[in-house]
């Protein structure tokens, strides 16, 4: 293979000019942007454009000599395929939040050089752990220099999509009310002042939505909050006259998108900034006057955006029957198709399943990119397919297909797996033990309060006792017609703290899973809503409803493993969604719901 002009030996090359050019000896390229997003838009996707890695996390560092990249277990096929050519280490992570990359730095960067980082990307945190680093080890930091403008001449602006208003029932928590809640918390904290980054923050704060980041409708923005009134920092153009003189009625000002740090600057000496250490860069943080006082906490409007009212709860509902109703008649056709002999491949399936979708009301868009992987594909987390490297549906196998969508009534998040042909007795007995996982942590009961890491163990002990596991967590929080992930609780590995207390109303995923490099993978989600069950002498307890509503494929079951109470859980489950989703169906979909939720026995 010539190397030469492989597009990430390219452009590493073009950097390494502009660094030499400016007397930097290291760059850090994290994953983020000034909001510390997950998905980003595309000026700030610097780390995909140099390194050729595609996936949604990671991070690259690059020396004049050398260049690793970080990546988790979800992502290490892809990226070994994805780096090949490059001259790009790939430096194999156990978590997302692992920081190898310090200690790579360390070893690769010598005392009195620099490395150079964008701070407006740079999460506070996760500042202050580099910063750490590099005096221990005496590596010149520098956080006020963006490299990648100069070397990437291609480089996109920002985001120019309309805001809109998200109204109506869908909607049933006004802009004062949860603004009220908001300054009730800050009052709490003695703060005068609230600074909020995060977009999907922002977007529930306001009741606005928008389209500048792919999947999830949210908008680039900051929100500057005192007791007073407030200050929407957003690009020119993007709100409305009619929108502005709304926001404006409500007591909110809008500013331009690029005078935020002025606005931090120009704060009084009195003030008292309440700021999330976690959700804000450091250049944001450095934009606040030095004799201000800071006040560190979680955004109050995270924790109270992660727990659904009823109303909301109740519109999530229609969602997931809509979306069990689009994917019913898409499994009825694909399976149909296959049958005709069509030629199906994982891209007609992602065409296929997301216009049943955008059939169905309150249909926005997709809330991530659907996964569709048929055997070795499917062994990878987060594998897409593309136009250049996808799989042909046929011969044996399983074919996992993990998707969602946007409703304006709620977000949904699924993954089933179907056999393809005939599966084998080591494909059933890994399908039944993560469905076993997927029960197992479905059916439980815990203490109100409960940090969601916890719970983590109860989903792997089926795989964990057959000496099995798999790389990711277990479930994530999802947003009310938001971003698909959403914190705070995360039920993983992570290292707990107290904002991962669970507390009614939160929906989180459960999706353990199984994944055998080059032969295929499983991966069993559901959505579940926390709900209060009666207390006692031990207080308040917790459980969850499944809101997702799809037959869960009964044909890969390895019944000599499943148990009488698992058997019955998975029955009632059917039951209900037969129930709920057979009035919004008929003739083939009707027909291949009816035949996937026939009763199983032990």
């Amino acid at each position: 293979m010539d190397t030469r002009t492989v597009p990430a030996r390219l452009r590493i090359a073009r950097l390494r000019e502009v660094m030499a050019t400016n007397h930097v000896d290291a760059v850090l390229v994290p994953s983020s942007d000034p909001h510390l997003s997950e998905y980003l838009p595309g000026r700030w996707q610097g780390r995909e454009w140099f390194s050729g890695f595609t996936g949604s996390m990671g991070t690259l560092v690059v020396t004049i000599g050398e260049a690793a990249l970080f990546a988790d277990s979800r992502y290490w096929t892809q990226a070994e395929t994805e780096l090949q050519g490059s001259g790009i280490e790939l430096v194999k992570i156990p978590t997302g939040a692992a920081t190898h990359h310090l200690e790579w730095i360390s070893a690769h960067v010598k005392p009195g050089q620099a490395l150079a980082v964008d701070g407006q990307v740079l999460g506070l945190a996760a500042a202050q752990q580099l910063r750490a680093t590099t005096e221990r080890v005496g590596i010149r930091l520098l956080s006020n220099v963006d490299l990648l403008d100069a070397a990437w001449a291609e480089r996109p602006g920002l985001p120019t999509a309309t805001v809109y208003e998200h109204t109506g029932p869908q909607a049933p928590v006004g802009r004062p009310a949860k603004l009220a809640l908001v300054r009730e918390a800050m009052a709490r904290h003695g703060a005068t002042h609230h600074f909020v980054s995060t977009v999907d923050d922002i977007a529930w704060i306001t009741n606005l939505r928008g389209a500048d980041v792919a999947y999830n409708p949210v908008f680039l923005a900051h929100l500057l909050i005192s007791h007073q009134g407030a200050t929407l920092f957003v690009g020119a153009g993007k709100v409305g006259e009619p929108l502005a003189e709304a926001l404006l009625a409500d007591g909110i000002t809008v500013a331009d998108y690029a005078q935020a740090p002025a606005a931090l600057r120009t704060l009084s000496a009195g003030a008292r900034l309440l700021l999330d250490p976690k959700r804000v860069t450091l250049g944001l943080r450095e934009a606040a006057p030095d004799g201000l006082t800071v006040i560190e906490a979680i955004n109050p409007s995270t924790l109270m955006k992660a727990r659904k009212t009823a109303a909301e709860a109740a519109f999530v509902r229609q969602a997931m029957e809509e979306d069990g109703a689009a994917m019913c008649a898409f499994y009825a056709w694909f399976e149909q198709a296959l049958a005709r002999g069509e030629r199906i491949t994982e891209i007609t399936i992602d065409e296929k399943l997301t216009a049943e979708r955008a059939k169905r009301p309150g249909f926005v868009g997709l809330s991530f990119s659907t996964i569709a992987g048929f055997n070795a594909n499917g062994a990878m987390p987060h594998y897409r397919a593309t136009a250049q490297s996808h799989a042909t549906i046929e011969g044996d196998g399983l074919l996992l297909i993990d998707s969602g969508a946007q409703y304006t009534g709620g977000t949904t998040d699924i993954t089933r797996v179907w056999p393809i042909g005939t599966p084998s007795a080591a494909q059933k007995r890994d399908y039944t033990l993560v469905l076993k996982g997927t029960m197992q942590l479905s059916r439980t009961r815990f203490p109100r309060g409960t940090l969601s890491p916890m719970l983590d163990a109860l989903a792997r002990a089926p795989l964990w006792a057959e000496s099995l596991d798999y790389g990711h967590g277990t479930g994530h929080g999802v947003g009310y017609f938001l971003n698909v992930h959403e914190g705070p609780q995360s039920i993983s590995k992570s290292v707990p703290d107290p904002s991962m207390a669970m507390e009614p109303g939160m929906i989180t995923s459960i999706e353990p899973g199984l994944y055998r490099p080059g032969q295929w993978g499983v991966r069993i989600e559901n959505l579940v809503l926390n709900v209060a069950v009666p207390g006692g002498e031990f207080g308040e307890f917790l459980e969850f409803e499944t809101l997702t509503l799809c037959p869960i494929d009964t044909r890969c079951l390895d019944h000599a493993l499943l148990r009488a109470d698992e058997a019955e859980w998975l029955n009632r489950y059917h039951a209900m969604v037969r129930e709920r989703l057979a009035p919004k169906l008929s003739g083939e979909a009707l027909a291949w719901l009816m035949a996937r939720t026939e009763p199983v026995v032990a």
